[in-house]
Order: C-alpha cells, then structure tokens, then sequence
C-alpha cells in the first residue's frame, strides 16, 4: 500500500493502453482510428472505457476518413487522436499531406505503430519516412511508461507549433507490458468551437497559396526542433573524456541499451580503458525533425559513431550529413556499412553486435552462448495457418474449389485474387485457393486487370466484409461501371475479424455503439447497379458450389455474398449452428473431412475421427463431405 495517495498509481499497461491514457490525461476530446496490428489495441481499450458524454470514440471506415474526422475536430479547436498500423498510413497519406500543409488549431496527435519483424504480415514500412516527406514531427517512445509521457508532450507540441504529430511505436512496445504511473485522466477542456473561414489556410485554390503553406510548414518544423531542443527530450551523455564510441539509438534499440552494457561487462569486452562510462549515448525520441545540435556534440566528441535504429538508415544518413559538414572523419557503424540489415527487429544482439565491432572485438563468444538448441528446432512441427473452426469461409472455399472442379477447370487455371483479413487464409492448405493480397480492396482492382490482361478463364475476387466496406466499393463501382466479366465473392462474418473482433459498418446493430445505423451489404450491392446479385450461406456447401458455378458461366459482374457469422463472435454467446456426431462403425478414415475442410476440431484417432466439441460450431461441413455417412448433423433450432 502506498502511504502518500498523492503518488499515482502503478497499473501494468501495453504500450497500446498506455498511449491512451496519455491521450486522455492530455484532454482528448475526438479519437478515431481502423483496427490494424500492432495498432488494435489502443483504441480497443479506449472503447471499452467509461468516458462519459465529453468524448466521441469510433472504428471509422478506413484510416483516410479516420485522419479526417480527427483533423475536422483540431480545425475546429478540439484534441483529436487518430490510431492506425503503417500500412493504414498509407491510406490516410493523401489527407495527411494536405493537412499538414494547413495546420491545424487544436492537438492533433497520428498514432503510428510499425511492424518490425513483421510479426502480423504485411510490409516492414518504415514510418519515419512519411515523417520527413509530410515535414511532421515525429516522437518514438523506447518504453511503454515513455509512450505515456511522450503522447501528453505530444499533444503540447501540436498546439504550440501549429502541425500535426506522429507518435510512432512499433510492435514489441506497443504489445508489450510493463509498470507504468498513471495519473488520473482529465475531461476535455471546455473549448469555444472554432469557425475560421481563410481560403489561403484550408484550401489548396492556388499555386501561391500552396507555396506559402508550404513554408509555413517547414517553419513549423524548425519550430518544432527548437521546442524540442529546449525540452531536452533527445538525451544527449558525453563521456568524461574526449574520444572513444558514440551510440546514437532510437526506439526499441535505446531501451536495449543498459541490458546490452550489461552483458559486455559480465562478459568482460569492456576493458577498464574502454568501459561503459566511456561510451557517450545520444537517446533519440524525436526522429524527426534531426537532432542535428545533439548529433554534431556526439560527433565532436567521439572517434567512432555506432547507429542503431530499426528499418531503414533514417538517422544515419543524416549523421552521414552532419559528419560531412563537421569535417568528422571517424567511424560511423550501422547499417550503410553493411553491419546490420535493412530489415528485422533489433535486440540485445544488435547492440552487443555494434560495439564489438566497435571495439574490434569478435563478437562469437555471444552467439554460441545464446544459440537455439538444434534439437527444438527439429522437434517444433509445422503448423500451416488456416481458419478457425467453424469458420464460414471454410465453407466458401470449399465451395469455390467444387465449382471449379464441377467446370472442370484446374486450380492453376483460374486466377483468385485475394485480400487483407481472414479471408487471405484461403491461400493455405487445404484450400490453395487464393493467389495473390496486396492491399486493403485490391483484390476487386487486381482482378479487373487481370481480365483486361486477356485471361479466357473465369476471374474471381474475393473480399472480406469490413475490407470491402474500407476500400472494396471503389473498385466494384469501376467494375460496374465498365462491366468487366468478373465474380465477386464478398466473404461476412460480420466483424472485423483479424485484428480482434472490432465492429464495422455492417456490424449487427446490437453490437454497434449507440446510436449508430448498420450499412447492410445486401442492400448496398443492388443499389450499386448489380443485376447478377446471390446471397449463400456458407454452411450448404453443395448450394454454395451450384451458385459459384453459375456465376462464372455468366456475363458481366457478378457478386455473391456468402454470410454466416464469425464462429468465435457468435460462440462466445453460446451459439452454434448445429451439432455433430462421429458414427465410429461407419468410419473408414478416409481422411476426406480432414483433407477437404482442414477443421482444427477434427483430429484422428486409431481407428476413426475424432471431433472436438470443445472447438467444434456445428457448422456440418465435415458431414456434407464424408462419402460414408460416418457423421451425423443436426441443425441447431
């Protein structure tokens, strides 16, 4: 128990929760964002928060209309925060170089976080880099307490400078968990809501307005070096003496500093003439703008200069610069000399890696101490990733392989685009069905190239439903528009389901925030101008299959909706779509409802199948492929 109760308290936070409760302590009063890993989790949490009424919270359509409430909200004088994954900036990236181009009245903080490593797919996007080419400052927590403080001190920065800014985690802080002192969160502060009428700050109406938002850009930018400059926050230590190495380290690599020093001494590659109070350390925080007054010192006063950062050599090649300028004529280690890699997470290992070559030393002693034993590699067994049980997209590509079978067409025969979600699943086993993703509603663009391309086979897209709702239409309306032969297979669950169960805007309203209207694909798809229009239930493989079959025998678009809720959603309130039950006498172990639907819940056993209740939704699909009647299935009622 704490004595004084004017201590905060401790709570043990992701970096995801940690960034908004900093939000909140700054008095944000707008906060939207789309689910996307590694970002989820912040505006997740602040969902399932008690905030009152003085707050507006919501999973927006896409991350571009995300971007576009919160910065309405800081035009309009308000504290806006917008989350979103890299990739999600991609998409917002239009919007945000407009804005930053007219400013902004209240706080505008963009949550970015990055996936080092790629733990959830997609591209290692280096985020730093949107920073310096919307001229936005950029603050990098090292820790999950900094992505506390960093986020309060961001929202400051915004209103003192006029600009939007970057907060940019990346996936080992903003998942991990760590103590944290939290203060209480602050209601918005009530704020006169601001209507300002200036053409030359809010729109782009001219070559001459467009250049002076543009140096008024850069203006703030410099301002907002120098605030930051005068804050201290880039933590600059020079060693008592003159000389030796400098470590300039951003993010996650900072935070790996100590534990890397560490373990140089236990190890004793520090000697008493080059120890660790002999290493200057420059803690980056705002990777941009450049500390360039911090670097320049390091520079000054060390002989050799090692960079870590993760991604691309964002700090190093201005170190680079600045080097040049200064007539420095040491070492610089990173990744422009080819020591470290352009792509990964960064560890201990990189930061015992970097000064031993530094120091001249070979850094194998540390290597072989901390291989992975050769034997749990051989022993780990592989685990294709496919759907979960009960999955209704199990059902549609089954359905879609059974009509090609039907047509007689080969798997490699008919091209199958795919995209971001769980419907991207169907390119593993037992499927193989899927060909290609790129990006968030490409797979209905892919496909209309791939027909123009001059392919006589079917073409087939295949779209989750908060995909399609986040940039599907685009490319169906340009179908429609242009009637390209094409079938679009729209797979709802009726969730957002990768990234953690969020809602969207064909959620059942039941589950929606209050308030807010459901947009029901059924209705959307004919008042878009589609004729050929099918709705299957996933669960009937053999209707499902028929329908698909049809459909790439006609002309035009077509677009098929297959909809059965997400099995885990509809589980979790105790529901099932039916129940299952394995007849053992009648079993051959043909293995064909394993091969066929690949179910997690079916296992085998010494002499029959095996479904696990436990995982098992009744969805019956086993049933309607087993050539031997060996299972019973019963609709629920």
């Amino acid at each position: 128990m704490r004595k004084n109760s004017s201590i905060p308290p401790i709570r043990v936070l992701t970096g995801n929760e940690a960034l908004v409760l900093g939000a909140l302590r700054a008095r944000v009063k707008v906060a939207t964002g789309y689910p996307g890993t590694p970002s989820s989790g912040a505006l997740a949490s602040l969902l399932k928060m008690d905030l009152g009424d003085d707050r507006h919270v919501e999973w927006s359509v896409n991350e571009k209309v995300a971007f576009e409430i919160a910065a309405g909200a800081a035009w309009a004088g308000q504290r806006a925060l917008c989350t979103m994954k890299m990739s999600g900036l991609s998409v917002a990236a239009d919007a945000v170089y407009s804005i930053a181009y007219s400013g902004v009245n209240g706080g505008l903080v963009i949550y970015v976080a990055d996936d080092s490593g790629v733990s959830a797919g997609m591209c290692e996007q280096d985020s730093r880099l949107y920073a310096a080419m919307f001229d936005l400052p950029m603050l990098e927590p090292a820790s999950v307490a900094e992505a506390y403080k960093l986020t309060q001190i961001a929202f400051d920065l915004s209103e003192q400078t006029g600009s939007p800014v970057f907060v940019r985690l990346v996936t080992s802080i903003a998942n991990a968990h760590a103590p944290v002192e939290i203060e209480e969160p602050l209601s918005p502060e009530k704020r006169e809501v601001i209507l300002e009428r200036d053409i030359t700050k809010y729109t782009k109406a001219g070559s001459a307005i467009c250049m002076d938002q543009h140096r008024d850009l850069i203006a703030r930018l410099e301002q907002a070096g120098q605030v930051i400059h005068e804050m201290g926050l880039n933590e600059l230590q020079l060693a008592p003496s003159a000389g030796g190495l400098g470590i300039v380290a951003s993010g996650i690599a900072a935070a790996y500093l100590e534990e890397g020093f560490e373990i140089l001494e236990r190890n004793q590659v520090f000697s008493k003439q080059s120890g660790k109070n002999l290493v200057s350390t420059l803690r980056v925080v705002s990777t941009h703008p450049f500390p360039a007054a911090e670097v320049r010192a390091l520079l000054n006063h060390c002989d050799t200069v090692l960079v870590l950062e993760e991604l691309e050599p964002h700090l190093e090649k201005s170190i680079y610069v600045e080097a040049h300028k200064i007539g420095f004529e040491g070492r610089i280690i990173g990744k422009l000399d080819g020591t470290f890699s352009r792509s990964g997470e960064y560890g201990v290992e990189q930061i015992v890696r970097g000064v031993s070559e530094a120091l001249g030393v070979k850094e194998t002693w540390f290597f072989e101490k901390n291989q992975v034993s050769d034997v749990a590699e051989q022993l780990t067994a592989a685990r294709p990733i496919t759907v979960c049980a009960g999955c209704p997209h199990r059902g549609t590509y089954m359905a879609v392989n059974q009509a090609l079978k039907k047509l007689k067409f080969k798997k490699d025969e008919v091209m199958v685009t795919g995209d971001i979600g769980c419907t991207i699943l169907g390119m593993n086993p037992p499927f193989h069905t899927v060909w290609n993703e790129v990006s968030m509603g490409t797979s209905v663009s892919l496909a209309q190239g791939y027909v123009h391309a001059g392919i006589e086979t079917p073409v087939i897209a295949t779209i989750g439903d908060s995909t399609f709702f986040h940039g599907g239409i685009p490319g169906l309306i340009n179908a429609i528009q242009h009637q390209v032969p094409l079938t679009l297979i729209i797979l709802d669950n009726g969730w957002t389901s990768m990234t953690g169960m969020q809602t969207n805007p064909g959620t059942d309203e039941a589950f929606q925030p209050p308030g807010s209207h459901r947009v029901d694909i059924a209705k959307l798809i004919p008042a878009l101008g589609v004729d050929q229009f099918f709705i299957i239930d996933p669960f009937d493989l053999e209707d499902s299959a028929a329908t698909i079959q049809k459909c790439l025998a006609l002309s035009g678009v077509k677009v098929v909706l297959a909809r059965q809720e997400c099995a885990i959603q509809a589980q979790r309130r105790g529901l099932a779509a039916g129940k299952t039950k394995v007849i053992p006498q009648e079993c051959t172990l043909c293995k064909q409802c394993v091969v066929v639907t690949g179910c997690p819940a079916i296992s085998l056993a010494e002499d029959t199948i095996v479904i696990d209740h436990a995982q098992c939704y009744g969805c019956g699909l086993c049933a309607q492929v087993c050539k031997f009647d060996a299972i019973e299935w019963e609709a629920a009622k």
